[in-house]
């Protein structure tokens, strides 16, 4: 079995490459002279790389596709304050060769661990309707199976396994604490919180390479989510008619504006939450993973598209005690004891003052 021995997160420019990567994308492209070069998107466990191969575009680009495992030759360049890993050899390897934990990124929590605590969060809400909805949906064994390994998103937030679910409790357990402190209701905002992105259980396949279904192109999550509700509501005997409008009415609106693809805009409190808490955490999520996987050095990210800014990726100044000297910024060790500059001021001020007397003591105006 190949090992695997360089990752995204430790390459810095100059870096000679010799490693085993899973490809994430690959197409020809032609540059401004016209020539054709491979450009592909290699990635670990630890992050991913803008790659770039300049000779054999085509040959290497019929051998190789998204999903696949490669071997890699080349070295780490910096164009235009993006890292770019350079390669000159591009061999395909097979997948029972290697070690595929090396190459998935996943959620730092046990999904099995994620979905208890969200559905501890389901049992305290007090509206039976919506409480047995819930439980429907999120035991029913496909849904189930699916929402424990799938990520939320292709390639931005919690793009990773598990990253649904993981997005889907974290919003639960704002939803939980927000809806309490706005005054608004609880079982509405908790459930829209779990049901928002659900479907994308039915929008996205399966990892390592993630891809938009079928299904995903043609109706996606967001109307996918009203038909859930349909199905599962049917089950339950006299569901509320309005109960079922409001949850869907989230589900249309919680994308928060037209131009972002959202069939309506949230026109209830509770919808307007769920749409606040959801862009916060997606957010939220792509500042962390944009400085995980950076490989740049220093502080500071390279550009980060998505979120169209670089990102400020070291520690903030923490100061548990108050700082000797007088720079805020930099803690001083004192050294001998002695008057400090306080006292140093004060002592010769003093002794002009007496001096100024004696000299002028028999001065008369």
């Amino acid at each position: 079995m190949a090992s695997k021995n360089q990752f995204v997160k430790d390459l810095k420019v100059k870096d000679e490459v010799s490693s085993l990567f899973l490809v994430k994308y690959v197409a020809v492209m032609e540059g401004r002279d016209g020539r054709q070069y491979l450009n592909l998107v290699l990635t670990d466990n630890s992050g991913e790389i803008e790659t770039r191969k300049w000779q054999g575009a085509k040959e290497t680009f019929s051998q190789i596709q998204a999903g696949s495992y490669v071997y890699v030759k080349g070295k780490v360049n910096q164009y235009q304050n993006r890292v770019q890993l350079i390669v000159t050899e591009v061999t395909p390897v097979d997948e029972n060769e290697v070690t595929k934990e090396d190459f998935l990124l996943a959620s730092s929590e046990a999904p099995e661990k994620m979905m208890d605590e969200l559905l501890s969060i389901v049992e305290n809400l007090d509206d039976v309707y919506i409480k047995d909805l819930i439980r429907a949906t999120l035991f029913d064994p496909e849904i189930n199976r699916r929402l424990k390994t799938w990520q939320a998103g292709k390639t931005i937030h919690h793009a990773y396994q598990s990253g649904l679910l993981e997005h889907i409790l974290s919003c639960a357990k704002l939803g939980n604490s927000l809806s309490k402190h706005f005054n608004v209701n609880e079982n509405f905002v908790v459930a829209g919180c779990i049901l928002h992105d659900l479907c994308k259980v039915f929008e996205l396949t399966e990892g390592p390479a993630v891809e938009y279904t079928d299904e995903g192109k043609l109706i996606g999550h967001l109307v996918k989510s009203l038909e859930l509700i349909d199905r599962f509501a049917m089950k339950i005997q006299n569901f509320p008619r309005d109960t079922k409008m409001h949850l869907k009415h989230i589900m249309t609106s919680h994308h928060g504006e037209y131009e972002f693809g959202s069939p309506k805009v949230p026109q209830t409190s509770e919808a307007y939450l769920v749409h606040l808490i959801d862009l916060m955490d997606s957010k939220m999520n792509s500042l962390e993973t944009a400085k995980r996987s950076d490989a740049n050095s220093g502080k500071w990210t390279n550009f980060v598209k998505h979120l169209e800014r670089i990102v400020f990726k070291g520690d903030l100044p923490h100061y548990s005690e108050y700082v000797t000297g007088g720079d805020s910024g930099q803690t001083r060790t004192e050294g001998p004891k002695g008057p400090s500059k306080h006292k140093k001021r004060e002592f010769k001020e003093k002794e002009l003052k007496h001096s100024m007397a004696d000299k002028l003591k028999d001065f008369k105006v």
